[in-house]
């Protein structure tokens, strides 16, 4: 091993799984001087050395190594698949190499944003949501992971948000007018007073989240799951929602006039105080729905 009086440009002989390689100590400590690599060969410890040739042996495999060296000596990272992107990543995190598992995982996230045809990245979306007003009008940010960020008063209207993932996201006034978002997840997300007044939410899920005094006009929510939502005070006028599963949401003071719930399940939800006129009901699941005070003057039963 490399003592601590030795030149830090002499060469260090690495045996890792069995691959040779000669490097020397200030490759090993300069770029992360946090790392597990650069604690061994600080001179600080007494590493185990073969006793005739001098070579440092390390448990890993050898096959991704000189990838790690290379990103060492000049910072650079291999155009590889994500299988082998995920194989260097694991190398990575055990020589606790912080900054090269940043860039992997940065090119790990360019391959899923190129998968969901998105126009931006996660990331690229937390840089927009750190300026003081956000637009993301017409945007294309389908397939992102968006879940859990603090996305308040954004407008997407516009934007196409198909099989986007919103869950757990702060969307407090946030606008989505017009908005393309099939089969996108809002559970358990934010979305007080937000504005959905024509938007396609067909088949998405917002189970647990809450739309308290939310604007859903016109929308399309055909066979989406609301379950145990909180919609009070919402407005659903002439939405669509057929097939939607409302079990257990709480649509207190809602206004649903003219709304389409053909096939709708309302078992369980609260109704109370709801505007209900020139609502077609033959069809829609209402056992033990909570109906006090509702408005059903026209209403078809």
């Amino acid at each position: 091993m490399q003592s601590p009086e030795s030149s830090s440009s002499s060469p260090v002989l690495l045996n890792i799984g069995g691959k040779k390689y000669t490097t020397t100590v200030e490759t090993l400590t300069q770029r992360e001087p946090d790392s597990m690599l650069a604690a061994m060969f600080s001179g600080r410890h007494t590493l185990p050395h073969h006793p005739t040739t001098g070579t440092v042996f390390v448990d890993r495999d050898g096959k991704h190594f000189r990838h790690v060296l290379n990103w060492l000596r000049d910072g650079a990272i291999p155009v590889m698949s994500e299988s082998e992107y995920q194989q260097l990543l694991r190398e990575a995190e055990y020589y606790q190499l912080l900054g090269l598992v940043d860039c992997i995982n940065e090119r790990l996230g360019w391959k899923k944003a190129d998968c969901s045809e998105a126009e931006l990245t996660r990331k690229d979306v937390i840089k927009c949501i750190q300026a003081q007003k956000v637009r993301f009008r017409g945007v294309n940010l389908s397939g992102l992971d968006l879940s859990k960020l603090d996305l308040s008063e954004v407008d997407f209207s516009y934007a196409c948000i198909k099989n986007t993932d919103f869950s757990c996201a702060n969307l407090y006034k946030a606008k989505f007018g017009q908005v393309e978002a099939s089969s996108s997840s809002f559970k358990n997300a934010n979305l007080r007073e937000c504005e959905f007044v024509g938007a396609n939410l067909q088949e998405s899920i917002l189970d647990g989240a809450n739309l308290r005094s939310a604007n859903l006009q016109d929308a399309w929510l055909t066979r989406c799951s609301f379950i145990e939502t909180d919609l009070h005070s919402a407005h659903l006028q002439t939405a669509n929602l057929t097939s939607a599963n409302l079990q257990g949401a709480n649509l207190e003071a809602a206004n649903l006039k003219g709304a389409k719930l053909s096939g709708t399940n309302l078992q369980g939800a609260n109704l109370q105080r709801a505007y209900l006129r020139e609502v077609d009901l033959r069809d829609t699941q209402l056992t033990g729905a909570k109906l006090g005070g509702a408005n059903l003057l026209g209403a078809i039963r």
